[in-house]
């Protein structure tokens, strides 16, 4: 008997909690109601495209690059193929992939969490990042941002790539280290940039954090960054977590550059 009143309190209890969530969950929704990610338009879920900019918002679906993860034309059957710049680069990383092109919407996303503390697209984001990511998961893979050197870090108030792997790492419910690797010096902005000059001004520009590096022996290593254009960057931070032993490193941008001449 004593059983069954326990379950009956037990039952009202966590139908007077539920309830009371869905009234605090609507309350916040009256006071705070969801807009597209991309604009002011209301829409039913937080984090979500409206219609209107769906369209504009280029995401990559289908065949890509296994390497970049740009898209290419044609049929998807399952079989690896590289983009004409990794076929001619030699790319350290085993795979890469990236959510959207560079361009339209997808830049001002990009702009807004690097630029204007919107980290209310971190968590979105986080989602499509972790779908992208899938055809790459490897067992105990191990998760970690690009970093930035400190001094940009004290001027941008927060690194852009880590708040994207946290999503990414949350996701997927994979091991996640922010600080696995350092930047060694301030290689200051790739804008402007050529090919070349993109790969020089980043050679020798990580190492492993000298608390963190153990970790990287024997491990799957995926590393995050927002955006990728020559993929210079990603070739730097590969290369020194494959020095110390990593099993293998993939790679995911939230956005990819199409063409860099």
């Amino acid at each position: 008997m004593q059983n069954l009143k326990d379950s009956a309190i037990k039952g009202t209890l966590t139908g007077v909690i539920s309830v009371a969530r869905s009234g605090a969950q609507a309350a916040l929704k009256a006071i705070y109601p969801a807009q597209c990610v991309c604009c002011n338009a209301l829409v039913e879920e937080h984090g979500t495209i409206c219609p209107s900019c769906w369209p504009k918002v280029p995401f990559i679906f289908g065949l890509c690059c296994d390497s970049c993860g740009l898209p290419l034309p044609g049929h998807d059957d399952g079989t690896p193929v590289q983009c004409d710049d990794c076929l001619t680069l030699a790319r350290p990383w085993a795979q890469g992939r990236a959510v959207m092109l560079y361009g339209d919407k997808a830049r001002q996303m990009l702009l807004g969490l690097k630029y204007y503390d919107r980290l209310d697209l971190a968590a979105p984001a986080g989602k499509w990042l972790a779908r992208h990511a899938q055809p790459m998961l490897q067992p105990d893979m191990l998760v970690a941002p690009i970093p930035l050197h400190w001094l940009r870090f004290v001027k941008r108030r927060c690194n852009q790539a880590a708040l994207l792997s946290t999503a990414l790492a949350r996701e997927l419910a994979l091991d996640y280290c922010p600080d696995l690797l350092i930047r060694t010096r301030n290689t200051g902005t790739q804008d402007g940039r050529g090919r070349m000059g993109r790969f020089a001004n980043v050679a020798d520009a990580f190492a492993a954090h000298p608390r963190q590096g153990a970790r990287i022996k024997g491990r799957h290593i995926l590393l995050v960054d927002d955006v990728m254009t020559a993929g210079a960057t990603f070739a730097a931070a590969t290369e020194v977590c494959l020095a110390h032993g990593a099993a293998s490193v993939r790679v995911i941008a939230l956005a990819r550059v199409a063409r860099m001449e």
